[in-house]
């Protein structure tokens, strides 16, 4: 893939480095010359001093060629203006905007634009943290209806398979992290202890399946 991506500050530049070990190639845009620095002496990618949604600039950092683009700067209103252009003018098929706004955020959401909302996202991420388990979930779908949780198994638990767990708790098993690493289940893959458990479940019924983790198998399983 090649990605082009507005904004070198400390998410921009962390990026452009992840995206180019995966070997993509990159291309970095920044209104300031001096903010390249953080991308480091090894990186290889092009870096283009401009504003992110001139068309010109876009055209020198390889927009024509990109399969994806992120406008992360530190400005709502640059962001959403090079993400339209890059999605409206350029047709990127994966376009993501950074937005500090989470009003505006999913506003632009529904209008088809990839949006991550810094505040909001760093706040749930410190609730995910200091609540219960089940309180917030790990990812919402942007309609609220889908929900992924992480979930530790308790002694209850331990021994039934993962098909009798997804039944009786009306949930699936998205992945189980086991001894530091993720595993898929299968039709006979059986629960351990220390299992932490990824969960996909309904918003709507996700209290009735906390309840159903809680209360542990019925007993004709």
């Amino acid at each position: 893939m090649h990605v082009v991506i507005m904004g070198c500050g400390r998410v921009g530049s962390t990026l452009a480095r992840s995206l180019e070990d995966r070997n993509h190639t990159v291309s970095v845009i920044d209104t300031d010359p001096d903010a390249f620095r953080r991308l480091g002496a090894d990186f290889n990618g092009d870096k283009i001093t401009g504003v992110g949604f001139d068309q010109g600039v876009l055209e020198k950092a390889g927009v024509r060629r990109a399969d994806a683009f992120a406008a992360v700067s530190s400005g709502d209103n640059s962001n959403i203006i090079a993400a339209r252009v890059a999605r409206e003018t350029f047709g990127i098929p994966q376009v993501v905007a950074r937005i500090y706004d989470p009003g505006r955020a999913e506003v632009y959401q529904r209008l088809g634009i990839t949006t991550v909302a810094t505040v909001r996202w760093t706040a749930d991420q410190i609730m995910r943290r200091i609540l219960p388990a089940g309180a917030e979930p790990n990812f919402r779908d942007p309609t609220g209806t889908i929900r992924l949780d992480q979930v530790p198994m308790t002694e209850k638990w331990i021994g039934q398979r993962t098909v009798v767990f997804q039944m009786q708790t009306r949930s699936r098993i998205a992945w189980i992290d086991r001894l530091g690493e993720g595993m898929l289940p299968n039709r006979e893959s059986v629960i351990q202890e220390g299992d932490v458990l990824h969960l996909v479940m309904r918003e709507a019924t996700a209290a009735e399946t906390y309840r159903a983790i809680e209360q542990g198998p019925e007993e004709e399983y």
